[in-house]
């Protein structure tokens, strides 16, 4: 079956040459090749395109309302593909972006502005939530995670380290003691991070490679970072947190960090998008722009 499109941009070449011959030098197709094209459309159509005379070929009536349709459908073609090609070289449109809550709203929302400076033609569609999202079925052009990546479908770039500490405030530690080593744990208030993670409400993991796993309790649990870091501060308890999160605190001293001689989990931050086709000028460039100001080490940490 020939191709349909094709069929069209042959009978439009052919109309406005007026000449089987001429439409098939025009286009390096053999005359037998344009004929079959227009025969084919001409029998999916049920109808005449065209009079075929020795001299002359001329449009039937239903022949000039296809060209007109033709030559509409054809001009959309080209104009989508052109803009499908200036997205993959120009950063321009909607990009989606999905994030963890407590670091978009702390480290990506504020740096919109000036990637928008850069690049005025793109906009946001930004999502905030902690859960784990489907790219593909929701619909984002790009996520943020945190974390140990399992996910082989999807295209990742490391951003930045993600450090955590363990941490409380002064007043905690003056009425319950410091933690030296880590079977001290058991005995402390451990505020815990319910949403799946290897600093989990129940446990809590130490060493390079999260192989040292330490039951904890405590008598607050909660799905975000920041209602933990404010009962930390207010001395309700220890926490286990990224620098993202703590690090202002602990500049400031309203946090300490104890149990410092031992390794902590340390995830990375990670721009995740799907694989397949290369990725639009917009994604490319918003990854390119936090790797550069994540780089060669993210504010967070700064003075840490």
């Amino acid at each position: 079956m020939l191709d349909r499109v094709t069929s069209m941009q042959v009978f439009v070449r052919v109309a406005a040459l007026g000449s089987f011959s001429a439409a098939a030098r025009a286009l390096n197709l053999s005359q037998t090749m344009v004929t079959k094209h227009v025969a084919a459309l001409e029998d999916r159509l049920g109808v005449k395109l065209l009079h075929r005379s020795t001299r002359k070929l001329v449009l039937t009536e239903g022949g000039r309302d296809y060209l007109s349709a033709c030559e509409r459908i054809l001009a959309e073609i080209e104009e989508a593909e052109a803009s499908a090609s200036l997205d993959r070289i120009e950063p321009r449109g909607t990009l989606r972006l999905n994030v963890p809550l407590t670091f978009g709203f702390r480290h990506i929302a504020p740096a919109l502005p000036e990637f928008n400076r850069l690049h005025p033609a793109v906009s946001f569609d930004l999502g905030l939530a902690d859960r784990y999202v489907d790219l593909i079925e929701e619909g984002w052009d790009l996520a943020i995670r945190i974390g140990r990546l399992k996910d082989s479908s999807l295209v990742a770039r490391r951003l930045a380290p993600c450090r955590t500490v363990v941490c409380a405030a002064p007043s905690y530690l003056k009425q319950h003691g410091t933690p030296g080593k880590l079977d001290d744990l058991a005995r402390h208030n451990c505020l815990g991070y319910t949403l799946p993670s290897a600093i989990g409400a129940n446990r809590w993991t130490f060493g390079q490679d999260g192989e040292i796993v330490v039951p904890v309790q405590g008598n607050l649990r909660a799905n975000n970072g920041d209602a933990l870091l404010a009962a930390a501060v207010a001395g309700q308890g220890l926490i286990y947190q990224p620098t993202f999160i703590v690090g202002d605190c602990l500049r400031d001293g309203r946090l300490v960090r104890v149990l410092g001689d031992h390794s902590t989990y340390q995830p990375g931050i990670h721009a995740v998008l799907p694989s397949g086709r290369q990725a639009p000028a917009k994604v490319r460039a918003f990854i390119a722009f936090l790797a550069q100001r994540f780089a060669p080490e993210p504010a967070w940490d700064r003075g840490l």
